[in-house]
């Protein structure tokens, strides 16, 4: 994971460029992220980033996470991340923000979706339902039948049933960030991200899309073999 960031969903609005075209965006507070502890292939046998988000009390945390926080001169957070392979040559005690991406950079978006109840199959899983005439009682929104007769005799493993709907993380890939708002810590990203307002997501850098990633069309030499055959 090499660019990351730990962030507060704050909500949705829409934004206008200049020619006037109104692009839906939502509201992310990505910082200030403090660094708490670098790791290194020498010391650990891996390279990575621990970020902190959201300062806290400390009595509120458990003492191990406070001494932990405390061996590297730390501020008592509420959400720790640590992040692999990180692009940008960080130390404990310095702070990172939404300046680690720019607008036009791709981005994925984790967090965990809202909570649904219990659901039953037609709002879980789409299901078309039963009919509502030629005789049909009682069968408009089952999933009819789920089981075998002789053999296997049993209902099959993975078989999509009513039950708990949402609160499970996800993640959306390939988001446009718009507008980045350095003095407020703010990231504009098109579109919609998992989770509630209020909830904590990580936004990283896009592993499909990366920064410097340009469509096929757009890449210098695509464009010279394109001007090409129109000559």
């Amino acid at each position: 994971m090499p660019l990351g960031l730990l962030g507060k969903k704050l909500g949705q609005t829409r934004v206008y460029d200049a020619k006037g075209v109104i692009t839906p965006v939502t509201i992310v507070l990505a910082g200030p992220n403090r660094v708490l502890q670098c790791k290194t292939q020498q010391t650990d046998g891996y390279n990575s980033v621990q970020l902190g988000f959201d300062d806290q009390k400390e009595q509120r945390l458990p003492k191990p996470l406070v001494g932990h926080i405390k061996k590297f001169n730390g501020v008592a957070v509420k959400r720790i991340k640590e992040f692999r392979d990180f692009n940008k040559e960080v130390k404990p005690g310095e702070t990172v923000g939404a300046t680690l991406f720019a607008p036009g950079d791709y981005v994925d978006a984790i967090g965990v979706t809202k909570g649904r109840g219990f659901e039953g199959v037609v709002g879980r899983h789409g299901f078309r339902g039963g009919d509502s005439t030629h005789g049909a009682k009682g069968w408009h929104r089952r999933s009819g039948a789920i089981g075998q007769r002789l053999f296997p005799a049993t209902v099959m493993r993975g078989m999509k049933m009513p039950g708990h709907m949402g609160q499970v993380r996800r993640t959306a890939q390939n988001l446009l960030i718009v507008q980045v708002r350095e003095a407020d810590n703010l990231l504009l990203i098109r579109g919609a991200i998992p989770g509630a307002n209020g909830d904590y997501v990580v936004i990283r850098e896009s592993k499909k899309q990366p920064k410097g990633w340009k469509p096929h069309a757009e890449r210098p030499e695509n464009i010279k073999k394109t001007e090409a055959k129109k000559k």
